[in-house]
Parts: structure tokens; C-alpha cells; sequence
């Protein structure tokens, strides 16, 4: 079981909106926290003890840890906060974490092994192009899905980018909703 919980999974287990469970936190009903990006995380136990208070039934057994994890990787922090948030909002409840550079990644990569990289391939520090081929070659991670983002993406690049395992390539500015799209499709879930 889970120890620490999104709003989105708040709001399925007391059957509510995540709207409502975001007002509960407001007014102070739920005890809560907010990770550095911003998004609020309900412990297991102040969730418990909120549901009995209010008489909601607590369920008598929980799916398996289910939802996917993922790893977003961008040198521009907008970029990198639309997309987290973005994800966390989906009704996947997916688990998403971020690093601002490629060295971050690769401990990530290992830490949190992620389902699915959304990953800038420009970035300071290394280049996405070696990021994928170093997923894609390690028995571990190879399964991970990977999808690139790039302001200068044009068909030699997307071959390219495909060669060293890219699963998915997508330009800058970025259609969200396409984005979303695909990541769901990746993971099987949709």
C-alpha cells in the first residue's frame, strides 16, 4: 500500500472530486503537503483519519500499486511544470517526477525507473541521443518507453532520434493533448 497519496487517488477512495478533496485541504479538513512543483501529497494515515471522522467508509481492499511512472526531462523549468502537471491532473493518476538535466536523469533513471522519458534531446549537459541509447541498451531499462521533445526536430532527426530508441518524437511548441494522447498509448493504458 501506498503511504503517501495524489488528490486524483484521494478523490477515488473517499468517492468525491478532486476539486472537493483540493477544498477539504484548503480548509484545513485534510492535512497535506506540497512537493517543490507544487502538488499537493495526502499521507495514508491523515486520509484515514479524516474518512472515519466523517463517518466514509474506508475500502476493504485496494488494486495493487498500478499507476505508471514518469520521467520528464527538460533544461526549461515551464516546459518541465506544464507537462508534470499536466500529467498529474490525467485520469491515469500517473506517478511523474522531473530533472532538469541529463546527469539528474540518469540517477533518476536508476531510482525511479520509470515506465515512460518524456526527454528535451538539446540539452546543456549531454545530449538526448545518448540518453536513449544508454536506456535502450541496458537490460534494466530497455523496456522503458521513450518519447523526445525538440524545438529543431525535422525527419533526418526523427530517424536519428528513432535509431537510438526513441519510441515517440514530438517538435516544440507542445500539443498537450496529443502528448497525452500517446503517452497513455505507450503505456498500455489506453
Amino acid at each position: 500500500m501506498e503511504d503517501t497519496l495524489t488528490v486524483y487517488k484521494a478523490s477515488q477512495l473517499c468517492k468525491v472530486s478532486s476539486k472537493t478533496i483540493i477544498n477539504w485541504i484548503e480548509a484545513g479538513h485534510i492535512k497535506a503537503y506540497k512537493t517543490v512543483g507544487g502538488h499537493r501529497r495526502i499521507k495514508r494515515e491523515d486520509l484515514e483519519t479524516f474518512m472515519k471522522r466523517q463517518g466514509i467508509p474506508l475500502p476493504d481492499h485496494e488494486p495493487a500499486n498500478s499507476h505508471k511512472r514518469i520521467l520528464v526531462v527538460d533544461d526549461d523549468p515551464i516546459i518541465v511544470e506544464t507537462i508534470v502537471q499536466s500529467l498529474e491532473e490525467d485520469e491515469y493518476d500517473y506517478e511523474v517526477i522531473s530533472a532538469a538535466d541529463g546527469f539528474e536523469a540518469g540517477l533518476q533513471v536508476n531510482h525511479f525507473k520509470p515506465d515512460l522519458l518524456i526527454l528535451d534531446i538539446m540539452m546543456p549537459d549531454i545530449k538526448g541521443n545518448e540518453v536513449c541509447r544508454r536506456i535502450k541498451s541496458n537490460p534494466d531499462t530497455r523496456h522503458t518507453k521513450i518519447i523526445v521533445l525538440s524545438a529543431y526536430l525535422d525527419d533526418d532527426k526523427f530517424k536519428e532520434m528513432k535509431a537510438y530508441g526513441a519510441d515517440m518524437c514530438f517538435s516544440k511548441p507542445l500539443p498537450l493533448p496529443r502528448l497525452k494522447e500517446e503517452v497513455a498509448h505507450l503505456l498500455g493504458i489506453a
